[in-house]
């Protein structure tokens, strides 16, 4: 009897491009590869059955799914939350729940404070113009002034262009009706601030403007004001409560799609603030290095070791720091990918490297430490992590070593893929960043991921060897 494979099965698989509404007339944005498959993309259904009825996750029996699947986007957000570490898998429905509760009070907290000294902060209003000097003194210049009224508040006419006044709104607002006007108390123009830290703060809040109204724009999404302004306020909390990192660009690239997956700001904070909690070293400057330096010079090392002809062709052009790399890293291919794929691709690596472990070593700092020391702290089943912490268990990653992400090794399978042309046609780094930048749009998330993790258990392998 021959056995007839279900249609459903031998679909391709539904679009994912209408949860993600492109503007019309953007027509040069790259089409999403990743489809919803049966049986293959965690559905609801499959999500909703790993918790028990008090609401334990059994997370070992969705991570498989993810990393070949994806997951589908009507529950996105939520399934996010636990690969972030927002939420201990072994918690309850209603742990979680006075988890959550607590953290939007403290966001809200958060977020009033920066209220209290910069008042656009929460008023669905942002600002592109720079308000500060370094040495605390209100800018006095024509954009700025046009800003505030006599009184020390902002205007914000809906019908006023936005290159006049530096203020962002709403671009759909008719300039038949009657102007709308808003105003907001901000400090008076003599008003001079001493705290160092509030002055660092204020200099990046119109940067962050700058980088919001850039940020997706080709998607319908953003067409409205307060999403924009929602983006604005979460990451200039963040910059706020994150004093030693701050805002610096990439970060909208980021935040932008955790605006889009969780209704609640304070729930797309949370999850931002979990991802940040694995990418601040990139971010983190001093005056003689950037953070993202000793990623590229891990990038650096696997190269040397998986492809010495690529590396030694690499160092002869100059690039040995791999600078060529920094997008990549810095915004986990946000640039290379499609917005749809930019996600799947994001879900598939923190499934691959989702370790159990990863909420109480956020809230508990101690065990973070042990982790890092090489101690043994509780047993955590291996059903239960990705395979590429699985990988690092077994194969013998040092201990006393931080675990490379497998974002470096997406970047190096990006470059093994592309190391016959590169070793061919590039002639100068002009030629690497040429080549690099034509894969936008022209890459596939799940063999990119594939091919890191061959990368990465072959340089397990090499560097147990040395």
């Amino acid at each position: 009897m021959e056995f007839r494979v279900p249609a459903i099965w031998r679909d391709p698989g539904a679009p994912a491009d209408s949860f993600y509404e492109v503007r019309p007339e953007c027509t040069d944005v790259p089409k999403t590869r990743f489809r919803i498959k049966a049986g293959k993309t965690l559905s609801a259904r499959k999500w909703h059955a790993a918790f028990s009825p008090e609401g334990h996750l059994d997370i070992g029996k969705t991570l498989s799914r993810i990393q070949h699947g994806g997951i589908h986007p009507s529950i996105r957000g939520e399934v996010w939350e636990f690969l972030l570490g927002c939420y201990d898998p072994k918690s309850t429905f209603d742990e979680r729940e006075q988890i959550r509760q607590c953290r939007r009070v403290q966001y809200a907290r958060w977020k009033e404070e920066c209220h209290q000294m910069f008042p656009l902060i929460g008023s669905g209003r942002f600002i592109t113009a720079p308000i500060i000097t370094e040495d605390g003194k209100a800018i006095q210049d024509p954009i700025v002034l046009l800003q505030t009224n006599p009184h020390g508040a902002v205007l914000t006419p809906q019908n006023t262009s936005q290159a006049a006044t530096g203020l962002a709104r709403n671009d759909t607002a008719s300039t038949t009706m009657e102007p709308e006007f808003s105003f907001v108390e901000v400090q008076p123009s003599s008003h001079v601030i001493l705290d160092k830290k509030e002055i660092q703060w204020k200099l990046t809040l119109h940067q962050i403007g700058l980088d919001v109204v850039r940020t997706d724009r080709p998607l319908v999404f953003y067409e409205k004001q307060e999403n924009l302004s929602k983006l604005w306020d979460i990451l200039a909390v963040y910059a706020w409560i994150d004093k030693d990192v701050g805002y610096c660009q990439g970060m909208s690239d980021l935040c932008s799609p955790m605006i889009m997956l969780l209704d609640d700001e304070a729930d797309a904070f949370w999850c931002f603030e979990r991802l940040m909690r694995r990418l601040r070293g990139n971010f983190r400057c001093t005056e003689s290095s950037v953070g993202v330096e000793a990623q590229l010079s891990n990038l650096a090392a696997i190269t040397q070791v998986l492809d010495p002809k690529l590396h030694q062709h690499i160092e002869t052009l100059g690039g040995g720091d791999y600078l060529f790399a920094f997008r990549m890293i810095m915004v986990l291919f946000r640039r290379e990918f499609s917005f749809g794929d930019s996600l799947y691709l994001w879900e598939m690596m923190w499934a691959l490297e989702y370790d159990p472990d990863l909420f109480s070593m956020y809230e508990e700092p101690d065990l973070a430490g042990e982790k890092a020391d090489g101690s043994k702290g509780k047993a955590k089943s291996i059903r239960q992590c990705g395979k590429f912490e699985r990988e690092n268990m077994r194969n013998g990653a040092k201990k006393s070593d931080a675990p490379l992400p497998i974002s470096i090794f997406l970047v190096a399978s990006v470059l093994k893929d592309k190391s016959s042309k590169l070793l061919q046609e590039a002639r100068g780094l002009d030629d690497v960043v040429k080549i690099l930048n034509d894969m936008t749009g022209n890459l596939d998330a799940k063999k990119a991921c594939s091919g890191a993790m061959k990368l990465h258990k072959k340089y397990l392998k090499k560097a147990k060897r040395t």
